[in-house]
C-alpha cells in the first residue's frame, strides 16, 4: 500500500476529493445491501436493469468502485485491507428510463451514504496492453445491425487423439473498445492489465478468432498461437504491453459495514420469483458425442453432459464432492443428456463485455425446476456429517505480513520473486500467492482455489495469530485422483511428480489439514427417474 501512496503522489493530473454524490446525481429509489451469500465460485455479475429492478451480485468494494466509476478494478488503489474479500448483493428499485449511466450515478450515491465511501481520482502513467491497427483489419465490418456479442464455440466434435485445442469466439457487431474490453475476459491468462483500444477504427466488425489458452500454449509446441500472435494474424491487429495514462482512484475511507436497510424493505423491494424456461428439450446424447456447454445470451445448451453435473450447477454444489449428494441414483454419473433451453425475455441479465448472459441465480433456479419437473425428481435439504477439515499447525512456515495495511488476497501466479514452478514441471499447475491472509482466511480460501479437495469451510486448530503472506504450489485434484483411486485425500504424493494441496500445505506452510465430520447442509434426493418426461 505505500507504494500506492508514492504513486498517487506522482499523478500526472490535479487530484480532487469526492466525499459526497456529484453534482448532477440519481438516487436508486429504494435499495437493499447486504452482504452476499457463500458461493463456490464467486465473481461479480448482474449490473443489469429489468424492468424497474437494478441488480449488482458478488460484488467486492474494488468491484462497486470500478462499476460506479467506469475504471477498471486495477485501477482502484488504497484503502482498507479487506477491499477485495468481502462481497457485496445489491438490488434496487429504478426511476422509468433510467439508463447504465444513470446506474453509474446512482452507484455512487449509495456508495457515498451507505458506505461513507471517499476518494481521490487522478491519472498516473501505468502498464497497459494497447490494442492498435498498424494496417488494413483483416475483420469484416458489421452491417450493424443487432446486439453486439461474442460467443465462445464448442470444441470440434470427435477430433483425432492428440490433436490441439484451442478457445474460439465468433463476435457480431463489436466496437473496437468492446474488443478490448472482451480480450481482457477471455484472455486473462495472458492480459494481467487492462486492454486499451488505439485503433482509430469506427463501427461495429464481426469476426472470429481462435487462440491457445495460457496453460497449453507449451504443451501444444509449433500448434500453440497465443493471443497476441491471433489478434496480429487473424484480426490484423496488434496488442503491445505499453506504458499508458490511466484513470487512478485512491480510496481515502470507506466503511465495511453499510448502514442498515429501510425497515420495511422486505415489503418494498420483495425477491421476484425466476421465470421457468420458455421452452426446453431434453434427449439422451449419442454414444459417442462430445461434451459440451455454452450460455449464449438467453439460450442454454449442452451435449452429452452427465445429469450428475447439471445437478451439481443447478444446487451449487461442489461437482467433485460425493458427499453432498444423498440418495443418488448410480445412473446419474453416466447418463447423458442434451439439453437445449431457452429462457424468456423477462428472465434477468447479467451484463459482460462479451454480451448479455442469463443470470446465474436465475439459470440455477430454472434448472433445479427442470430436472424436478422433467425427472420427476422429489428432493430436500438436511443437515448430516461430512468430510470437513481443521487446520493445525506442526511446524510453521508462514512469514508474518511485511506490510498489514496491504489488501487481503489471493491470486493464481507467481509471488514478489517471480519463481513459477508450473514452468519446469507442469504437473504443479496451481501456484497461489496470498498476501495478508489470516489462518481463518486461509481456511475460507482453499475451498475457493482447492475445490477439487476440500468443499467445506476449514476451522482453524492452529492457535497462529496475526496476517501472513505464502506462495502455495501443487497439483489440481484431476491430477492426484485418477492415480489414487479417486480419494481427494491421497496420502502420498504421485509418482508423475504431482503434489496434493494436502501435502503441499504440509511441505511449504508447516500445517496440516486434519479430516473429521462436520454437519454441513446435503441435497438428499427422495425419487428420480431415470427417463424424462416427453418434450
Amino acid at each position: 500500500m505505500r507504494a500506492a501512496f508514492a504513486l498517487f503522489a506522482l499523478l500526472s493530473v490535479s487530484v480532487s476529493s469526492m466525499a459526497q454524490p456529484a453534482a448532477v446525481s440519481k438516487s436508486f429509489v429504494i435499495a437493499d445491501v447486504h452482504t452476499s451469500p457463500f458461493t463456490s465460485n464467486p465473481f461479480m455479475h448482474g449490473n443489469s436493469i429489468q424492468g424497474d429492478r437494478y441488480f449488482l451480485t458478488q460484488a467486492t468494494m474494488v468491484d462497486l468502485i470500478a462499476t460506479a466509476y467506469g475504471v477498471d478494478a486495477v485501477n482502484v488503489n488504497g484503502g482498507p485491507t479487506w477491499l477485495e474479500r468481502d462481497r457485496y448483493d445489491i438490488r434496487a428499485t429504478v426511476p422509468p428510463k433510467t439508463t447504465q449511466d444513470d446506474v453509474k450515478l446512482m452507484l455512487r450515491t449509495l456508495l457515498a451514504t451507505r458506505f461513507h465511501l471517499v476518494v481521490k481520482t487522478g491519472t498516473a502513467p501505468m502498464p497497459t496492453y494497447i490494442l492498435s491497427a498498424p494496417g488494413k483489419p483483416k475483420m469484416t465490418e458489421s452491417e450493424g445491425n443487432g446486439e453486439s456479442s461474442c460467443v465462445p464455440l464448442p470444441p470440434p466434435q470427435n477430433p483425432p487423439a492428440g490433436a490441439p485445442s484451442y478457445i474460439t469466439v465468433s463476435c457480431k457487431n463489436l466496437t473496437m473498445a468492446s474488443l478490448a474490453d472482451t480480450l481482457h475476459t477471455f484472455a486473462g491468462g495472458y492480459l494481467d492489465q487492462p486492454v486499451v483500444d488505439e485503433t482509430n477504427l469506427a463501427g461495429g466488425w464481426d469476426f472470429t478468432i481462435k487462440w491457445t489458452g495460457r496453460d497449453q500454449l507449451e504443451k501444444q509446441g509449433a500448434d500453440g498461437i497465443s493471443i497476441f500472435a491471433a489478434v496480429e494474424k487473424q484480426l490484423g491487429l496488434k496488442l503491445e504491453l505499453k506504458t499508458a495514462p490511466r484513470p487512478v482512484f485512491q480510496v481515502a475511507s470507506v466503511d465495511e459495514t453499510p448502514t442498515p436497510n429501510a425497515a420495511n424493505i422486505a415489503e418494498a423491494l420483495p425477491e421476484p420469483p425466476a421465470a421457468p424456461f420458455e421452452v426446453a428439450v431434453i434427449k439422451p446424447s449419442a454414444p459417442d458425442e462430445k461434451g459440451y456447454a455454452r450460455i449464449t445470451g438467453n439460450q442454454v445448451e449442452t451435449r452429452a453432459i452427465p445429469l450428475m453435473f447439471l445437478l451439481t450447477f443447478g444446487w451449487d454444489l461442489n461437482p467433485n464432492n460425493k458427499e453432498s449428494i444423498a440418495n443418488a441414483p448410480k445412473w446419474l454419473d453416466t447418463a447423458k443428456f442434451d439439453f437445449l433451453a431457452k429462457a424468456g425475455a423477462n428472465v434477468r441479465v447479467d451484463k459482460f463485455a462479451s454480451g448479455n448472459l442469463i443470470n446465474f441465480e436465475d439459470l440455477r433456479s430454472m434448472l433445479r425446476a427442470l430436472i424436478a419437473e422433467r425427472f420427476q425428481m422429489k428432493w430436500h435439504m438436511e443437515d448430516r456429517p461430512v468430510t470437513a477439515y481443521t487446520l493445525i499447525a506442526i511446524k510453521p512456515r508462514l512469514k508474518p505480513t511485511l506490510d498489514p495495511t496491504e489488501r487481503t488476497r489471493c491470486k493464481e501466479g507467481p509471488g514478489p520473486d517471480g519463481k513459477d514452478p508450473r514452468v519446469e514441471s507442469p504437473v504443479l499447475n496451481r501456484l497461489i500467492t496470498c498476501q495478508n491472509m489470516t489462518i481463518p482466511q486461509i481456511g475460507d480460501e482453499l475451498q475457493h482455489v482447492a475445490g477439487g479437495y476440500i468443499y467445506n469451510p476449514v476451522v482453524d486448530g492452529t492457535g497462529l495469530k496475526g496476517s501472513y503472506d505464502f506462495t502455495l504450489s501443487f497439483s489440481s485434484a484431476d491430477k492426484i485422483l485418477p492415480n489414487t483411486g479417486g480419494s481427494a485425500d491421497p496420502n502420498s504424493s504421485d509418482p508423475n511428480g504431482a503434489l496434493s494441496v494436502f501435502d503441499a500445505i504440509s511441505r511449504q506452510l508447516g500445517l496440516k489439514l486434519e479430516k473429521t465430520k462436520r454437519p454441513y447442509p446435503v441435497l438428499v434426493i427422495d425419487h428420480m427417474e431415470e427417463t424424462p418426461t416427453a418434450n
